[in-house]
């Protein structure tokens, strides 16, 4: 049996105890703050510990408002301080309040990551309060939310059901910026993968295709994390992640994939000082 994200399940029960209760916004957009499915998810990852809404100052969610495709949302989260070894973001959750999963995935990162920025896209099943929630290394909480009109995301057909069983999922590292000692460098990973929800149906059988997704994500340089992700099926078809990692000094930059199917794949790029984009 595929193994789950151990955040994910415990969240599907609450979930599905808010949805019963939660008032649902065709509209208008309801009080962040007073989500049903939100404040259950907030006490099942945070307890009663304060999250500061800095609108800002310490991290940015970047969203469309109204989707073109729901089950391609690009998302972009920044912040706004530097990684040192004092102070840093150690955590960034991206939480979708009204999707079957909310918690859409949780990134770890380190000083040497330079930057505790994110891009990816997401599906989003229904219009919903999209956040960011930043944890810094001293425990204090930062959110930024965004509302976005987009639904049938996670449920989008597929023509035919893939052949998972056959499938050999690939990644590719690749740098979106030169390189120079000591500055934070873009980098790019990108995974081939179906990353199936199991909400879809086949639209010859009509029956739901298994959930099959990307769970876990490791990048390192020189040896040294830089990045770590807990993903759930929230993230989009063939994942892509835009990522920054500090190098000092010629090295590897390297991720490593694990999925639901536990198939692990890898990936690596010899980084050298002074390279441009690949």
């Amino acid at each position: 049996m595929p193994q789950r994200n151990p955040i994910i399940v415990g969240l599907l029960l609450v979930v599905a105890l808010a949805a019963a209760t939660s008032a649902q916004a065709a509209d208008g957009q309801p009080d962040p703050g007073k989500v049903d499915i939100w404040l259950l998810v907030r006490n099942s990852l945070f307890g009663n510990r304060p999250i500061a809404d800095d609108a800002g100052e310490v991290v940015s969610l970047r969203a469309p408002a109204r989707a073109q495709d729901a089950s391609t949302v690009p998302i972009a989260i920044s912040t706004r301080m530097e990684q040192t070894p004092e102070r840093y973001v150690s955590k960034v959750y991206l939480i979708i309040d009204q999707n079957p999963s909310p918690v859409a995935a949780v990134f770890s990162f380190t000083p040497d990551s330079g930057r505790a920025d994110i891009e990816t896209r997401v599906r989003v099943e229904d219009y919903t309060w999209m956040r960011a929630v930043a944890e810094l290394n001293d425990g204090r909480l930062f959110m930024s939310t965004r509302y976005v009109k987009a639904a049938g995301g996670c449920s989008a057909p597929y023509g035919t059901a893939p052949d998972f069983d056959a499938f050999k999922p690939r990644l590719k590292l690749r740098l979106d910026a030169s390189v120079a000692a000591g500055e934070p460098t873009l980098a790019q990973l990108m995974i081939q993968h179906p990353n199936s929800s199991g909400l879809a149906k086949d639209q010859m059988t009509q029956l739901y295709i298994p959930a099959y997704y990307v769970r876990t994500i490791n990048v390192t340089y020189a040896d040294k994390l830089v990045m770590s992700a807990q993903v759930d099926f929230s993230i989009s078809e063939n994942p892509n992640f835009r990522f920054y990692f500090l190098p000092h000094e010629a090295g590897e930059l390297k991720a490593t994939v694990v999925d639901t199917k536990d198939r692990e794949i890898e990936g690596t790029v010899q980084v050298e000082m002074g390279a441009s984009k690949q």
